[in-house]
């Protein structure tokens, strides 16, 4: 982590040196906040300090993180919802807190109309995992078990309705398991409480994995990160790998002036081009799946349908 955080400071002085010819643009002319709903120290703070400290070359201006963890991931997204859509504040979440939330509580917004893309940033893969001491050597022999077994599969997950239920919840539907799902405040309890043997799967992400007594059993989504392990693609889980997948957008509230966003996207579209930026996201265990906001928007929707019908199925 050191040798990253020497080219965070490096990047951020070059660039900080690289922007200043820019800084005479109308906008933006001061520096840009970028709230992120969750805590410190987790996957989103480490990619949004990649992000801002490469991303001022292009903008001209600092762009300041600002955690604001709390209910679920709303307490930063309701504020950055009542932001001015003047450009000076974004949103740095991700698609279950944007698009699933809508559909198990009531919330004092509505996604598609408060917000706007910027830019979806990256994806990651959970891949599901148990101890390297398990029984279940195969993804095979996980689901034969629950199938004999109903409900004796404890399933630890971080949160309700998160990044690793509902992937979860979607494969046991497809497979028709039944599987007693234990809550836990994060990923890294749960995956605490899958090493000490009170749970017997969870998913990680693949940064996460290197130096853990863990054994990768299936890959949610398409891409095979993992040798050998199987995704949830190659399996015929489409359903899963679309919406099983954590997708990172940048968002801007809704009512944000045209040409100042179409600055931001420029912005971010030229920074997944950078190659200090590619470095330092391959050393965080990140990729650059970048997609440009007018796409990202066209997914949103379709993920809003999705996880309708998928909380649907789990709450009749």
């Amino acid at each position: 982590m050191t040798s990253i955080r020497n080219l965070l400071i490096l990047a951020a002085v070059v660039f900080g040196l690289a922007a200043t010819p820019l800084a005479a643009q109308s906008y933006p002319d001061r520096p840009i906040t970028m709230i992120i709903p969750l805590g410190a120290g987790g996957s989103h703070d480490l990619n949004a300090r990649v992000i801002t400290s490469v991303l001022p070359e292009y903008l001209g201006q600092p762009v300041v993180v600002q955690l604001m963890p709390g209910a679920g991931g709303q307490t930063g997204t309701a504020a950055a919802a009542q932001a001015q859509p003047d450009g000076y504040t974004l949103l740095f979440t991700h698609n279950f807190i944007d698009q699933l939330q809508q559909h198990v509580a009531r919330l004092p917004y509505e996604p598609n109309k408060a917000f706007v893309s910027v830019a979806r940033v990256n994806t990651a893969q959970p891949v599901l995992v148990v101890r390297k001491d398990s029984p279940f050597k195969t993804w095979e022999e996980l689901v034969d078990f629950g199938k004999k077994n109903p409900g004796k599969l404890r399933f630890g997950h971080s949160g309700n309705w998160g990044a690793f239920m509902v992937p979860g919840l979607a494969l046991l539907k497809e497979v028709d398991v039944k599987a007693t799902l234990i809550p836990y405040q994060g990923g890294g309890p749960v995956m605490q409480a899958l090493l000490a043997g009170d749970v017997d799967f969870t998913f990680a992400f693949p940064s996460v994995l290197s130096g853990q007594d863990l054994r990768a059993l299936l890959i949610v989504g398409e891409e095979k990160i993992l040798e050998g392990i199987p995704t949830t693609t190659e399996l015929g889980f489409t359903t899963v790998s679309e919406i099983g997948v954590m997708h990172r957008p940048v968002l801007a509230p809704a009512g944000t002036p045209e040409d100042r966003l179409k600055v931001l996207r420029e912005a971010f579209s030229k920074l997944n081009e950078n190659k200090v930026f590619k470095e330092l996201m391959g050393r965080l265990g990140e990729n650059t799946s970048y997609m440009d906001g007018e796409k990202y928007d066209e997914l949103r929707r379709r993920q809003s349908e999705e996880y309708k019908a998928l909380v649907a199925s789990f709450t009749e």
